[in-house]
């Protein structure tokens, strides 16, 4: 949880800059940085050949992610998508342990056995990526009852898509959550497509939060390109799930730059939407923004996106030189 360290006149600007330092501001660009380079890396990794089978990429997401995690205590919990590599580094993964995952090396989180979609850093208080759509839903209500029952004062983020909001466990888990009065926070990344259907064919609201109200919860939407707007939403809503209040449903508006996996041709949507939303970038308002509050200079930026991607270099070359899980032990760590 960011402490408030930020002076007096950068409080009068923006609510979420009265919560976290300089140093806060600039650990949330590494990380947003970080999930880019790892991304980008994971596609390169796919077009020569170092691995194999799909994955589900979050570039032009990152925002969200990091800003949805950043008021969360350490012991505090999430549980994410199959698109949800950088939920895993906005909540402090090891990209080496996670790329060594990625390419099914006995290394890796999951020891190999989970791949792009399934990695879990428990230790981390990640719970676990799902392939199945929906499919944190329903356990994020489990989670939620066991802090509740512990008293523990533990929080659980568990994020999903647009396209998830019209599975049932959507419904099941929102109504049980409330019902219970569970301290969940359902992060919705709204970016605008399920595989390639318009969010706008497929729902009769325009919005995912408006089905909040149905379920005796707050319904928040905000621009999820904008790190302080999600941070701010998030903190709001992850202290009111604290206090015994509740969940709330959080609605990121953001976009993805790349097609829904690896098999996507990406011929339902035009290049110029596309680049209409990469004009929009995250990273690139929010170094802007802290460029403008005095907080980062333009070396300064350099330097951590710099860093993010030597990082991510090192974590490619760990996972290449790592070794190959033991067919022998194929049984071993898996529960079913």
């Amino acid at each position: 949880m960011p402490k408030n360290s930020a002076s007096e006149p950068r409080q009068n600007q923006r609510p979420a800059l009265a919560l976290l330092s300089d140093e806060d501001l600039r650990l949330c660009l590494r990380k947003m940085y970080l999930i880019r380079k790892f991304e980008e890396a994971a596609e390169a990794s796919y077009v020569r050949g170092l691995i194999h089978g799909t994955m589900h990429l979050s570039i032009g997401q990152e925002a969200s992610g990091v800003g949805a995690v950043t008021p969360l205590r350490p012991t505090d919990y999430i549980l994410s998508t199959h698109r949800g590599h950088g939920h895993c580094i906005a909540k402090g993964a090891d990209p080496k342990l996670m790329f060594a995952e990625f390419f099914g090396k006995d290394t890796g989180y999951c020891r190999g056995r989970g791949g792009s979609m399934h990695i879990a850093d428990v230790a981390g208080g990640n719970l676990g990526a799902n392939g199945i759509v929906g499919g944190g839903l329903p356990i994020a209500v489990g989670v939620g009852l066991s802090s509740k029952m512990r008293r523990s004062g533990d929080v659980c983020v568990v994020f999903f898509g647009d396209g998830a909001a019209n599975e049932g466990a959507f419904h099941e888990a929102l109504n049980l959550a409330s019902i219970w009065r569970l301290p969940i926070v359902f992060v919705c990344e709204n970016n605008q497509y399920g595989m390639s259907m318009p969010v706008a064919r497929a729902m009769a609201v325009p919005n995912v939060a408006d089905r909040a109200a149905a379920y005796g919860m707050p319904g928040v939407i905000v621009d999820g390109n904008d790190l302080l707007a999600v941070f701010e939403a998030a903190h709001e809503a992850t202290e009111r799930a604290r206090r015994g209040e509740g969940p709330t449903l959080l609605e990121c508006k953001t976009y993805r730059l790349r097609g829904h996996s690896k098999s996507d041709r990406n011929l339902y949507r035009t290049k110029e939407e596309i680049e209409e939303w990469r004009r929009r970038d995250p990273i690139v308002r929010f170094r802007e923004e802290l460029t403008s509050l005095g907080c980062l200079t333009p070396d300064a930026s350099n330097a951590i996106e710099a860093e993010a991607a030597r990082e991510i270099d090192a974590a490619v070359e760990f996972a290449r030189n790592s070794p190959q899980p033991d067919p022998a032990q194929l049984e071993q760590n898996v529960y079913a």
